[in-house]
């Protein structure tokens, strides 16, 4: 047995290091593929949100706790707004990923940035909606709730907050104006930050402010059940989304904010811009995969404007779709994370390419492995023959007496019986042993003369 167990170990060791050469070129191959395709995501992003307390701010909450069930940090970068994201995201010597970047922005930020952008940018597609929401005291208005900006405006220089510069309510206010041929001058605005905004016309500092954001904002919640505070209609809302292809006209409907008090007692109708997720085209395939992910169970639950599974989406994206948002929007979730831990289907989908491309040229190359396993076991065989060539040739050469040559046999085969080979080149010992016998014959079948020289 113990033999046999020794025979098996030997064969195992040979075939090991026949191999080991295939081996070590494998694994250089897969470990160099990985090292380029880098499969595994980073383990930290930076995600640009907007104001404290905002519902930008939120849903960076909710993104961070989503991507940290896959071991990935988020940071989350507070800013003033869409603008400020923007910036950022095309500024190279910012440390920003990903940032929530409100539709009608980019043409803005260009007008403020004579540069073109030094980083490209993708969109991980259209999130949510942000209604624009102008809330004004009910005295400024002078009993005219569901008038038209013009006509409301033009009653008296309102003093109103656009927002702070950074955030992306200015340069759409300066739009959704122009459109109805009012000027700044007109008016008395204010670049407030959204807190002292709400201080100041609840004070009676401001008539009005303006402000872009999700229905989920608490500051949206709190300003539509205040006495005293009147929410402006865009009745023209329709003509809106025709003008500006980012606005969209939705409804905020009739008891949404309190059902029990019956806020609003009617359907308000508004303008929306889509916010999207925009990421700088080189981040990691597999970060835009967790991130359009948990977009999916983070904004596809109804919401005061939007429906169950409208968001998100492909459309109304005002930059390039990137390749794996949209494979996601096509087809879903990737077959193997269905089932499979992230990681190690991001690991199988990022590298079988790779994978098949090594075992392809491996192929070929293994069929080399058996003929030198092969020559290595019969070779372990043949180099006997050598010394039983010399006491054959010395034999024939008469120089040598016969008993030195038969102790050379006896040792040598002594020496065979201890050579471990596979039952299947067992034949080449065998024959190894019959030439000792032949030639062992031949040296006894020597005349007496010869033998005893």
């Amino acid at each position: 047995m113990l033999r046999l167990i020794g025979n098996a170990l030997n064969s195992l060791r040979d075939l090991l290091v026949t191999a080991l050469p295939f081996i070590l070129l494998g694994t250089t191959l897969l470990v160099g593929a990985y090292f380029l395709l880098q499969p595994a995501p980073p383990k930290r992003i930076v995600l640009a949100t907007g104001p404290e307390q905002s519902a930008l701010a939120e849903f960076g909450e909710r993104y961070a706790t989503e991507l940290a069930r896959h071991g990935v940090e988020v940071e989350l970068l507070t800013t003033r707004g869409s603008l400020d994201n923007l910036l950022a995201l095309g500024d190279a010597s910012q440390d920003v990923d990903v940032g929530f970047v409100q539709g009608g922005s980019s043409d803005y930020a260009r007008t403020l940035d004579e540069e073109e952008a030094d980083v490209p940018l993708v969109s991980l597609g259209s999130m949510f909606f942000e209604p624009v929401w102008l809330f004004y005291r009910d005295g400024a208005a002078r009993g005219l709730p569901q008038a038209a900006l013009a006509e409301l405006a033009q009653r008296e220089r309102w003093r109103i907050s656009f927002g702070a510069e950074g955030s992306g309510t200015p340069g759409l206010m300066r739009k959704v104006l122009a459109a109805n041929r009012i000027s700044i001058d007109e008016l008395q605005p204010a670049k407030l930050e959204l807190t002292p905004a709400v201080v100041g016309l609840l004070g009676g500092e401001l008539d009005a402010l303006a402000f872009v954001s999700a229905p989920e904002s608490q500051m949206v919640q709190m300003l539509l059940q205040t006495p005293g505070v009147k929410l402006l209609e865009f009745v023209q809302a329709e003509a809106y989304s025709r003008r500006f292809p980012f606005l969209s006209s939705v409804i905020l409907p009739r008891g949404v904010a309190d059902l029990e008090r019956n806020v609003p007692t009617h359907d308000i109708p508004l303008i929306a811009p889509i916010t999207s997720l925009v990421a700088r085209k080189d981040t990691h395939p597999a970060l835009i995969q967790l991130l359009v992910q948990a977009a999916s169970r983070i904004h596809s639950s109804p919401g005061w404007i939007a429906r169950a599974g409208q968001f998100p989406t492909s459309q109304a994206a005002e930059f390039p779709l990137a390749p794996e948002a949209e494979r996601f929007y096509l087809n879903g979730p990737p077959f193997l994370q269905r089932y499979l831990p992230f990681w190690l289907a991001n690991l199988i989908d990022r590298m079988w390419v790779v994978l098949f491309s090594i075992v392809a040229v491996m192929i070929p190359l293994s069929r080399v492995v058996p003929p030198l396993v092969e020559f290595r076991f019969r070779r372990r065989v043949f180099r006997w023959y050598r010394q039983l060539r010399d006491i054959e040739t010395r034999l024939e050469m008469g120089e040598t007496p016969a008993a030195t040559l038969l102790e050379e046999l006896a040792s040598l085969e002594i020496r065979i019986a201890h050579i471990a080979v596979p039952l299947s080149y067992t034949d080449a010992l065998y024959n190894l042993r019959s030439h000792i016998s032949l030639v062992r014959r031949r040296i006894r079948a020597m005349p007496r003369t010869r033998a005893g020289h």
